[in-house]
Order: structure tokens, then C-alpha cells, then sequence
């Protein structure tokens, strides 16, 4: 007697066929170490250690697989930060151009902004000068007053301050070297601004 199988039996045959079939279905492709394009159901042998693309019935990659040494992955990763590290900073780049074509309209802009950040500095450098002028009279004071304990013990404030003006003078002095080195530096920046600034608008 023919026996008819129930319909929930033939579906879940049918989800157990159709993952089968679809995998028979697809191409394994690779092009071998002499130059050659293998093809197979499987993973040729001829492909083992190589990238391999799988294809599905119509000839379309549907994934490649990468099979490569321990040497060839780290250089692949070092490529890929490379590339990474390039993006952005080209992305950087093209972010300080906008920034500085929306700052300046003309090479004139750039002189004045370079004429005002000199002033400033010129400004700062002075008023250094005279904190340190007011520290050496302070400092004067205070060794009259020492000349008093030549004989008799120093109170611990005398000292205390005599100390505090020599940390306050030594700050300021170095404060003031590095606002002399802030010259090269203020000139070398809009000299690079005045350089983008012509090759982005094409001027000479």
C-alpha cells in the first residue's frame, strides 16, 4: 500500500535538502601558485594556502576566503593602519584648509594676524620684565633685612620669604625665555598659513 507522507515530514525535509543544495550549488575558485584558475565543488587541492573565492550557481562571489600566513596577515594589518593613518590625516588636512580659507580672505588678513600675535607677545614680554623688576627690588628689601641678623638668628618668615621671592623671580625668567622663543615660532606659523593660503587660491 502506498503511504502518503505527512505534510510537516515533507517540510522539514525540505528545510534539510535546500541548505544541501544550495551548498552543492557552489564553486570553489582559486588561481594557483602557477599562474593558473582552479575551479571545484570543494576546495581544490591546488588552492590549499591560497585565497579562495566561492561562487554561487550563476558564477557570483559570494565570499572570498583568505588564507594566509601568520607574516602575510601582519603585513596586511600594518597595510591597513597605514591606510588608516593616511586617512586621516588627509582628513585632518583638508579640515585645517577649510579652516584656514574661513579665516583669511587675503595674504594681507594673514600679516595683520601675524602683526597683532607679535604685539601680544611683545606685550606679555613686557609686562615679565617689569614682575621681575618689582621681584629684584623685593629681593633687595629683603636682603637689607638680613643685614639685621648678621649677628642674631633669621625668623623662619624672613626666610620663608626670602625663599618665595627666588621661585617667583626663577618662574617668571624662565616664562620670558619662552616667550622669546614664542617669536620664531608666531613667524614660522603664518609663514605656513601664508604658504596653504597661496597654493589654495591658486595666488603667487
Amino acid at each position: 500500500m502506498l503511504r502518503v507522507m505527512p505534510c510537516a515530514a515533507l517540510a522539514a525535509c525540505a528545510l534539510v535538502l535546500v541548505p544541501w543544495q544550495a551548498a552543492a550549488q557552489s564553486t570553489f575558485r582559486c588561481i594557483g601558485k602557477d599562474g593558473k584558475k582552479y575551479y571545484g565543488q570543494t576546495i581544490p587541492n591546488q588552492c590549499i594556502g591560497l585565497a579562495v573565492e566561492e561562487l554561487d550557481k550563476q558564477g557570483m562571489l559570494i565570499r572570498r576566503i583568505e588564507n594566509q600566513s601568520a607574516e602575510e596577515r601582519a603585513a596586511k594589518k600594518a597595510a591597513d593602519k597605514k591606510k588608516s593613518e593616511e586617512a586621516t590625516a588627509k582628513k585632518e588636512e583638508e579640515r585645517r584648509n577649510r579652516a584656514l580659507l574661513a579665516t583669511y580672505s587675503s595674504e594681507k588678513d594673514i600679516e595683520e594676524a601675524r602683526t597683532r600675535a607679535l604685539t601680544d607677545n611683545q606685550q606679555s614680554i613686557k609686562d615679565i620684565l617689569g614682575r621681575i623688576e618689582q621681584i629684584k627690588k623685593r629681593q633687595t628689601q629683603l636682603a637689607g633685612e638680613m643685614e639685621f641678623y648678621k649677628k642674631n638668628p633669621v625668623p623662619q618668615k624672613l626666610q620663608n620669604d626670602i625663599k618665595s621671592v627666588q621661585v617667583d623671580l626663577d618662574a617668571q625668567q624662565n616664562l620670558l625665555e619662552v616667550k622669546k622663543k614664542e617669536v620664531d615660532s608666531i613667524n614660522a606659523r603664518y609663514d605656513e598659513d601664508k604658504k596653504r593660503f597661496l597654493a589654495l587660491t591658486g595666488k603667487k
